[in-house]
């Protein structure tokens, strides 16, 4: 069964949640981290993309910057922005897109669990982005990214997080600047913290990973590196638990740099093996599973695949496993996403534009759009002890980072 418990939370103020409240580190690269943080000192991407604090031209993966994370959090503590709760608690975090809502549990999720599969993975993590969080984690002494969990709903935490917040005033509840609202309630009561750990104590057989692995990853390999040194804080890590029937997941697209020696005309060719290939007038989003899009030199084309060319077991029959085996595998020459610098991948909150503007700017050759992945897809691929390939799945609204930090040191 799952073993959660409250912590301390570190968080803001309340009157300056919504300036500190960040996206995350890992949907911003640099540059957009510091357009975004310009004029703002109460940013919380001062700790989690410090390099915006210092030149340009840094290496961001040079110890540095991980001492600057340090650094901006402690300044962020002396001048009072943020503050430490005073006893251990569990927060409910209610986001609001597009009209759609989505309530969470944030808490300690177990490195034990973890590590003995009691939280399921459906993914392989990729070294250099582990390896990023492992330093920062390491130096700072704080977790200071949430991880994304899922489990299959409990009727009786359903009611117990609905009357808390009927009942009770939220701590902060503000609207981003990408309309996405965040309201969020702290569960102080001790009979309501005992009861919401014994449901996952004797209810909860397992919880999913959604969004974070490297995150997760990263707070294991910390808890093992610190040996005597860790904590008991280290033995937990800074998740939110969300029921999997108010999760979204949307398209997790591709985009690759060249055609492996083909050209144009010769990989359209090479794809009627596998796809029935049209011409299209507009961008797709693909509505059905097994169908493509494709952006190539202007144009996008529908790609269908035919029937017998893939398999029918959980992973195989995939579309992004599809994709994977029949178009970057067999004619692109990549054969594995997590560590090829020729593939990168875009979630689908950027839109088909942001395929467009890759491939017309000449960084990119092509693009593929793909249907979402969905939560029993993912269910059944965890549960089966299996993973899909990197970057299968892009849950929307995206937590900030910033109003619940972890502290392991």
């Amino acid at each position: 069964m799952a073993s959660i418990q409250p912590f301390k939370a570190l968080r803001p103020k309340p009157e300056l949640a919504a300036q500190v409240a960040s996206r995350p580190y890992d949907v911003l690269n640099s540059k957009e981290a510091r357009e975004e943080a310009a004029g703002n000192p109460y940013s919380f991407l001062h700790i989690t993309k410090s390099e915006i604090s210092l030149p340009e031209n840094i290496d961001i993966h040079t110890q540095e910057v991980y001492d600057k994370a340090k650094e901006n959090l402690a300044a962020f503590l002396q001048r009072g922005i943020l503050f430490r709760e005073d006893k251990a608690c569990y927060y409910i975090y209610q986001l609001v897109m597009n009209g759609r809502s989505q309530t969470g549990l944030v808490c300690g999720s177990s490195v034990d669990d973890y590590e003995q599969d009691i939280i399921k993975k459906h993914e392989f993590t990729r070294p250099e982005k582990e390896q990023d969080r492992i330093n920062h984690i390491k130096t700072s002494g704080a977790q200071t990214g949430n991880v994304f969990l899922a489990y299959k709903n409990v009727k009786e935490l359903d009611k117990l997080i609905d009357d808390w917040k009927a009942g009770h005033h939220p701590v902060y509840n503000f609207t981003a600047d990408d309309n996405i609202s965040h309201t969020i309630w702290v569960v102080n009561n001790d009979e309501a913290i005992k009861s919401i750990t014994d449901i996952f104590a004797t209810i909860v057989p397992a919880t999913y990973i959604a969004d974070g692995h490297h995150r997760a990853a990263s707070a294991a390999k910390v808890r093992k590196a610190l040996g005597e040194k860790a904590t008991p804080e280290a033995n937990y890590f800074l998740t939110t638990l969300f029921p999997s029937n108010q999760l979204y997941i949307m398209d997790y697209n591709r985009v690759v740099k060249d055609l492996n020696g083909l050209t144009e005309a010769e990989l359209l060719q090479k794809l009627t093996a596998d796809f029935t290939v049209e011409k299209i007038a507009a961008p797709l989003a693909p509505e059905n599973l097994h169908e493509f899009g494709m952006y190539l030199k202007g144009q996008w084309y529908k790609l269908t695949s035919k029937e017998g060319t893939y398999t029918t077991d959980p992973i195989g029959v995939l579309d992004v496993s599809i994709l994977s085996n029949n178009v970057l595998d067999k004619w692109l020459g990549i054969k594995d996403q997590r560590t090829d610098k020729r593939i990168d991948f875009i979630g689908g909150i950027r839109g088909l534009g942001e395929l467009e503007k890759r491939v017309n700017s000449g960084e990119m050759a092509v693009a593929f759009s793909l249907h979402p992945v969905t939560i029993q897809q993912l269910f059944d691929i965890a549960d089966s002890g299996n993973v899909m390939p990197p970057k299968s799945t892009w849950f929307e609204p995206k937590l900030r980072d910033g109003l619940l930090t972890h502290l392991i040191a």
